[in-house]
């Protein structure tokens, strides 16, 4: 993996009006398409002359050579699935005739050194009492429950409008559909280890939680008891001590004017890039997003670890088929052992409702060429760079370790967010193909294209077009370093299209049974 990603510097450049596919490595019998190809067009791919045979859309696949039923298909260097049937040089490769297939392979652990350098690059950030820094400076509304949801909302409705100090970012509320009805237990800890993770949070200065008063996530965990002491920098009520929905507005509304002083008398300082946790998320991916965005984004989260900074991937779903290239990576045995935990107890998760880790890609990802999860896995993963992996951690759980990181999340988009939020990931990087316009309450969300044309369909949502590494005119170095100066600057205080548009997505992982 690392050395396709690398080969796409020198390569992807050179791609021109003439020669429209792109080979990702010597060892592909597919091409990919960077334009639509026709019958009849000539290529001269890898050394070798192919004749399109059928209409074949950009970022689709082609056949560079013939392929008899049952054999691999390759690309990246890595077997993707396996013919349905015979396939002929020149012809399009994709669900009709490509099958997906559970390899069966030998794991190598990688016993991977680690490469941290100290910050040289810095950013103008909010420091906190902890030793973590906020590239954001909110108040936040946390609703314990559904039932408190709406009320949360109202609460964060108040301040629209309102001119706020210069130092505060605004006010935002946290609503969501979980906390009663569920079982005690795993299901309702990990939604309580989400909303501490959101209330304890370095984008955050100050918060309110807030429930009904009778639901099964008492506000109480967060005030005490087991949560331990109760920060002064947290507020907790609920509708039915308050009076109701009304006046348990107008009893938060006076609390965050209170805590608001507060937090108006913080300033941004200059704090080391070892400070930031950067989140790395796809969603809407395409074929192009293997190519372009994601080894960008990896690019960039190679120059995040060596400044000493945190870059943490999500989505076991979308690493599924790739897992060996990341258990190479692992810093010992231990590290890569967690990982395939992740694998196997995501797989018996599915295992209860039926399905399969190739019901991830959606109608979208296969119309922008995207056959199975294994090809879609093999491109995901190039955001995390080619540093050692140091550390696994399950869903919103506090990451702690320095260097990339790997989370255990879902890959639904706003499911996976809240986890890496959860964490204490104060940016976020999100590649996407088909286009997405998914943002977060507290945390700004770098929207990266990995076409040309989803930039220039999507301008008011995409930050970033990884597009021109395709059109040639851009390599993925670039685009990394591109990348990576936009997050400083986004971290210092510009603002991301995402928190522009005002998207507030807060979706926590419900993993039981509604009681």
């Amino acid at each position: 993996m690392r050395a396709w990603i690398l080969m796409l510097v020198d390569i992807l450049p050179a791609a021109t009006e003439h020669n429209a596919a792109i080979v990702l490595n010597a060892a592909d019998n597919v091409a990919i398409a960077r334009l639509a190809l026709s019958p009849g067009q000539r290529l001269e791919l890898a050394g070798r002359p192919v004749t399109v045979l059928q209409h074949i859309p950009p970022g689709h696949k082609v056949a560079l050579l013939d392929v008899r039923s049952g054999q691999p298909i390759y690309r990246y260097g890595e077997p993707i699935g396996i013919a349905r049937s015979d396939i002929k040089a020149g012809q399009h490769v994709h669900e009709h005739n490509l099958a997906f297939h559970e390899n069966e392979q030998q794991v190598s652990y990688g016993e991977q050194p680690s490469i941290l350098k100290a910050s040289t690059r810095s950013f103008l950030g909010f420091k906190r009492a902890d030793g973590r820094a906020g590239t954001r400076n909110y108040i936040a509304v946390v609703a314990a429950s559904n039932c408190a949801a709406h009320t949360a909302e109202l609460i964060a409705h108040e301040f629209d409008g309102q001119k706020l100090p210069p130092n505060v970012d605004g006010v935002v509320a946290f609503p969501h559909g979980d906390g009663c009805a569920s079982t005690i237990g795993p299901d309702t800890e990990q939604l309580q280890r989400t909303l501490k993770g959101v209330l304890d949070h370095p984008n955050v200065a100050a918060a309110v939680i807030l429930g009904l008063g009778c639901e099964v996530n008492q506000i109480d965990h967060y005030l005490g008891g087991n949560a331990g002491p109760v920060p002064k920098n947290l507020v907790g009520l609920t509708l039915q001590e308050s009076g109701g929905t009304r006046r348990a507005t107008e009893h938060a509304v006076r609390e965050i004017r209170k805590l608001m002083e507060e937090a108006a008398a913080l300033q941004r300082t200059e704090t080391p890039a070892s400070a930031l946790v950067l989140g790395l998320n796809c969603g809407g991916s395409d074929s192009f997003s293997g190519i372009t965005a994601n080894p960008a984004l990896g690019y960039c989260s190679d120059l995040l670890v060596a400044q000493g900074g945190t870059v943490v991937l999500a989505e076991t779903t979308e690493i599924f088929g790739a897992e060996h290239t990341l258990l190479r990576r692992a810093r010992n045995e231990q590290v890569a052992r967690k990982l395939l935990a992740c694998i196997q107890n995501y797989k018996g998760y599915l295992n209860q409702f039926g399905g399969s880790f190739n019901d991830n890609p959606s109608p979208g990802n296969k119309k922008g060429g995207l056959t199975n999860i294994v090809e879609k896995s093999l491109g995901a993963v190039a955001k995390a760079g080619t540093t050692a992996l140091e550390d696994v951690v399950e869903y919103a759980e506090r990451i702690q370790t320095p260097g990339f990181v790997f989370m255990n999340t879902p890959g639904y988009d706003p499911v996976s967010l809240a986890g890496l939020a959860a964490g204490g990931a104060n940016l976020i990087a999100f590649t996407t193909g088909r286009g997405s316009a998914i943002g977060f309450p507290n945390i700004p969300v770098l929207k990266i294209s990995s076409n040309s044309d989803t930039f220039r369909r999507m301008p008011d949502n995409m930050d970033i077009n990884a597009g021109v590494i395709a059109d040639g005119t851009a390599t993925v170095q670039q685009i990394g370093e591109e990348i990576f100066e936009a997050l400083l600057r986004i971290a210092s205080g510009e603002r991301s299209k995402a928190e522009v548009l005002g998207h507030h997505e807060f979706v926590p992982w419900k993993i039981g049974p509604v009681l």
